[in-house]
């Protein structure tokens, strides 16, 4: 019994150790079965880098501006009798805006012209009569007093004269004054008063305002550092003019999209602002469409100068230390 247990013992650590023989075995072949990949080649771009023309640029902020602004007030007083525009329509020059009572100042017309008249009917009777005292006196029939009374009688009434045609004319241009017209071409805006307010020659506040935006001004600050940095490069002959294309300049809406039309540059201020250390340029922009409106925060893109040696390499060659610096 004893012999039998012992047999059977050890068939049961023969079969343990084959299967673990053969689980070794396979696992062997397994792994001698799959090869491994080869090791990757990293991939190297190469650049010819040679001097090349480039136009160099600068984004400066800035705000549009009409290109002209009419404030409508009245040169006369009186009571609006109507208003002939829509707001925020377009208004051609000499377009009726505003009527004014003409009644007060039609009959301070009539009344110079009157005494214009007036005037004239008296003189012919005047001239004739110092005419025949003068004849008179010559031969000694009237006196020198009453020759000078006549002729002091027609230079007052010639002083009238002039003193009623002057009364005429101003009478005149007040009546003149009576419609309101539009000094200029653009869109005008609301309107500050209605009909039946009184107004008065010359009022503080305007009655509306009307802008012209076509063409419209770009108006954006440059600071005296980019501007001294700027003539440095020009005069070392690091940059150069571009020609006439180096006063074109183009815009960014403040969404970020390019405006369609180009820009030239119209002049720089000649005083610094001594708040921010800037000069204002000034940029003419068409706007045929109405799409930039007074007041538009802008960016404008403008040409430095051109660089015709200037090296350029891809963003990806361009390594950076811990500072940022290339």
């Amino acid at each position: 019994m004893q012999l039998n247990r012992i047999i059977h013992k050890s068939l049961k650590w023969n079969v343990v150790l084959t299967a673990l023989l053969a689980g070794l075995l396979l696992g062997g072949c397994d792994g001698a079965g799959r090869s491994q990949p080869p090791p990757r080649v990293p991939e190297v771009a190469v650049v010819t880098v040679q001097p090349q023309k480039i136009v160099l640029t600068t984004e400066l902020p800035g705000r549009t501006a009409a290109f002209r602004v009419a404030e409508i007030r009245p040169q006369v007083n009186g009571l609006i009798l109507k208003r002939a525009f829509k707001e925020g329509s377009v208004v051609k020059a000499g377009d009726l805006l505003y009527q004014i009572d003409p009644a007060p100042y039609q009959a301070a017309y009539d009344q110079a012209r009157a005494a214009v008249a007036m005037a004239e009917a008296n003189l012919p009777a005047l001239r004739s009569r110092v005419e025949r005292f003068k004849e008179l006196l010559a031969v000694h029939a009237v006196g020198q007093q009453d020759y000078d009374d006549a002729d002091a009688a027609l230079r007052q009434m010639e002083a009238q004269l002039a003193a009623s045609k002057a009364a005429m004319e101003s009478a005149g241009i007040n009546l003149s004054y009576t419609p309101i017209k539009a000094p200029i071409s653009g869109r005008i805006g609301k309107s500050n008063v209605t009909e039946g307010a009184i107004v008065t020659a010359y009022q503080p506040i305007p009655l509306a305002t009307i802008q012209q935006m076509d063409p419209i001004y770009v108006d954006v600050a440059q600071s005296t550092t980019e501007l001294f940095r700027l003539r440095r490069s020009l005069k070392d002959g690091r940059l150069h003019q571009n020609g006439k294309s180096q006063s074109k300049v183009k815009l960014l809406m403040e969404d970020g999209t390019a405006y369609p039309l180009e820009g030239t540059l119209r002049f720089r201020d000649v005083t610094v602002d001594p708040t921010t250390g800037s000069v204002i340029l000034r940029i003419v922009f068409p706007n045929p469409k109405s799409v930039l409106l007074p007041g538009m925060f802008v960016r404008a893109v403008v040409q430095e100068g051109v660089n015709n040696q200037a090296i350029l390499i891809p963003q990806q060659g361009v390594c950076r230390n811990h500072k940022g610096d290339p």
